[in-house]
């Protein structure tokens, strides 16, 4: 099996001789990258099962259903040629952060991609707690012009895969999410790989219109929606307000495992 290596933060020229590199393989199939830029940090293993984060270990059944929901994403990602996805739910508390955390982890252990995982959340931003990533500078500082991209991005440790977290809530988030700057930042992040799929942790749809603003700048749309938590009224309401063309699809979370016979 062949590997093609490269800089997280290449020029577009180095990008595309590598996509092409990676094409001329002869299996095709293996995406790797070292990180002379970006920061690394090991996580705790604990502190990621104590907040349900469970795709970064093959060895954990929970990540089988992260699985199947990854296959299901990417073949129709690929169809459309989406590379990015915005995880967004009717309310707080349906899971939507978990759920992309651990779908981000296991599209990153498919050899044909990278994934990048972006908090947008931006009045309550959760990744950095959830992962338990330390303290440092962020998109805050990408947004306020006092760092650059490349400056703030962490890998986790799990290869393939980077994160982009949000260290405090940002004044304005609605303004801010409908600005320019983001606008240019989502469009950066969507072409400057062709392997990567750039998932982004959006707020819930009914509290604020902080997801609206931005959703137009995104590919497609996937909705978690907790089991038993949001009315039908809710769940009706938050795919009026998602572009049809744009849903991908729904999450039912926190839903009690049926048991299955597997042969």
């Amino acid at each position: 099996m062949g590997s093609t290596e490269y800089t997280d933060e290449a020029p577009e020229r180095q990008a595309a001789m590598t996509a092409q590199a990676v094409a001329a393989d002869l299996e095709g199939d293996f995406v790797s990258v070292s990180y002379s830029q970006t920061r690394v940090v090991q996580l705790n293993p604990g502190h990621l099962e104590r907040h349900r984060i469970v795709a970064h270990d093959k060895a954990d059944p929970g990540s089988r259903a992260f699985d199947l929901l990854r296959t299901q994403v990417l073949h129709k990602m690929e169809e459309k040629g989406w590379r990015t996805l915005a995880v967004t739910s009717p309310s707080a508390g349906a899971g939507k952060t978990v759920v992309a955390i651990n779908l981000a982890m296991s599209i990153a252990h498919q050899t044909q991609k990278t994934a990048m995982l972006v908090d947008f959340d931006l009045r309550k931003p959760k990744l950095g707690a959830y992962m338990g990533l330390p303290a440092g500078i962020s998109l805050n500082e990408v947004l306020d012009g006092s760092a650059t991209l490349p400056d703030v991005l962490v890998n986790p440790g799990l290869p393939r895969l980077v994160l982009l977290p949000t260290e405090r809530p940002v004044p304005n988030p609605s303004e801010t999410l409908f600005s320019r700057r983001v606008a240019n930042l989502v469009a950066d992040l969507r072409e400057r790989y062709e392997s990567r799929i750039v998932i982004f942790d959006l707020p819930p749809l009914l509290n604020t219109d902080d997801a609206i603003a931005v959703l137009p700048q995104i590919d497609c749309v996937l909705l978690v929606v907790g089991d038993g938590m949001s009315p039908n009224v809710d769940v009706e309401e938050s795919l009026r307000m998602i572009p049809q063309e744009k849903l991908l699809g729904v999450v039912l979370n926190k839903a009690e495992e049926m048991p299955r016979v597997y042969y």
